[in-house]
């Protein structure tokens, strides 16, 4: 009897958790391959939701999801590690080390062999080396980091409600990077130093102690969405007192601010960074697969790299060309149609069925959610007649996006009775979260 083929997935983000799911129930309850999943965390959360996390209006309890129960549901295996280095040649993928909190091995370097391997660890914010910036800013590339900066920020809250008579100071919140992120968090934060008022934090006043910087060096805040919904993002947000800088390259961050290349400081006790990504740096050039100048694997439309027909990549960490935007934008809208085009490809290749040639990223819309105040974006992306949207419509398009992606790991009816669970609890947990 031959051995199964081994497919090895590195990454357990929206696309690598997505794939392995699908590989599993196609594939690895039938016996037919042998999947492992590899990743260095032990749990997942979708990427999308980390501003959410961040700003604390968001539990994570109810969204995080245990790699390995998903790997008992869905027939494959999962592996704690980070991916380390490749050798192609012996078709072996290189882990390191796990160590605990004390820094004590629990786990040593490991080697997983490999017929088809599929990368995918997404992306980590790219700071461009401006000073400061790694050491001053808080990132939200993890949870633990989304984690680590609800915590400062309920920190800081409180010490401004508890010392405001005797220290009066007001604190300045700047988030650097107007993107989908950086717009979506800012929305966030409003909202919760007010939920935060309203549940006994009465001595601190938002509207005076709190001042919301976003900070773009472009000419205009969501610079990879449609021109509209940029214009209606910046007047919902100036709508809400943000202070919307655009046209301002930072150049230093320091404790005290940032300075921008213009010359004006911007006071601020925290400061984000979300002005842009980059894939991790073990990827750069690794075991000669060609990457770009930022990481990224460069793929051929059918998501194989360049230099290795047994090695794929997906999601943010591939160069994938696209013929009318240059590169597949690294969205969450791609990486989940990435997961279904290349488990479709892998499933037809061990039936012995022709794979289909190339991926076609479809573009459906953009749509950004301004907290409990307004959602707005387009559909259809940019196919001519695109509709703009904005209210109800446009918030429950959006809350689907994060449906298909649970529908895609759990199944419709699994998906439907979480929906439901997480409706109920919502009358009896609080708005925001408060430890």
């Amino acid at each position: 009897m031959s051995e199964k083929h081994k497919i090895v997935v590195v990454g357990g983000g929206a696309a690598g958790l997505e794939l392995v799911s699908r590989l599993g129930r196609k594939l690895g309850k039938k016996g037919l391959a042998e999947i492992t999943l590899i990743d260095a965390k032990r749990t997942h959360i979708w990427k999308p939701l980390l501003h959410e996390v961040a700003a604390g209006s968001l539990d994570v309890a109810e969204y995080q999801l245990e790699y390995l129960a998903q790997a008992h549901w869905r027939h494959f295996k999962y592996r704690l590690g980070r991916m380390a280095g490749l050798d192609r040649e012996r078709k072996l993928v290189h882990v390191a080390p796990t160590c605990n909190a004390q820094g004590e091995v629990i786990i040593p370097e490991r080697e997983f062999a490999y017929d088809t391997l599929i990368i995918a660890v997404g992306s980590v914010s790219n700071d461009f080396q401006i000073k400061g910036v790694r050491e001053q800013c808080l990132f939200l590339d993890t949870l633990s980091e989304a984690e680590s900066f609800q915590r400062r920020l309920l920190e800081t809250l409180l010490h401004i409600h508890t010392n405001k008579q005797s220290d009066p100071g007001q604190l300045g919140v700047a988030i650097i990077g107007a993107g989908a992120t950086g717009v979506e968090l800012t929305a966030q934060l409003h909202q919760v130093t007010r939920q935060l008022n309203a549940y006994g934090l009465d001595e601190l006043n938002p509207e005076q102690d709190i001042r919301l910087h976003l900070i773009e060096a472009g000419s205009r805040i969501l610079p990879q969405l449609p021109e509209a919904i940029a214009t209606e993002a910046r007047q919902k947000l100036q709508d809400l007192g943000v202070h919307v800088h655009e046209n301002e390259r930072v150049v230093e961050v320091t404790e005290e601010g940032v300075y921008t290349q213009g010359g004006d400081f911007i006071q601020a006790g925290i400061t984000v960074w979300a002005a842009g990504i980059k894939a991790p740096d073990f990827l750069h050039d690794i075991d000669g697969l060609e990457t770009n100048n930022i990481n990224q694997l460069v793929v051929s439309k059918d998501l194989q790299t360049t230099r290795d027909p047994n090695i794929f990549a997906l999601g943010d960490c591939a160069a994938c060309p696209d013929d009318k935007l240059g590169f597949v934008p690294p969205r969450a809208q791609a990486a989940h149609q990435q997961a279904s085009f290349l488990a479709s490809n892998i499933e037809r290749t061990l039936k012995g069925k022709k794979p289909v040639r190339e991926y076609q990223y479809h573009d459906y819309g953009s749509l950004i959610t301004l907290g409990r105040y307004s959602t707005v974006g387009s559909l259809m992306g940019q196919i001519p007649g695109s509709i703009m949207v904005s209210g109800f419509i446009a918030r429950t398009v959006y809350l689907s996006l994060h449906k298909m992606h649970q529908i895609a790991l759990f199944g419709w009816l699994r998906t439907a009775l979480l929906t439901l669970a997480h409706l109920l609890r919502r009358g009896v947990d609080p708005e925001v979260k408060l430890h």
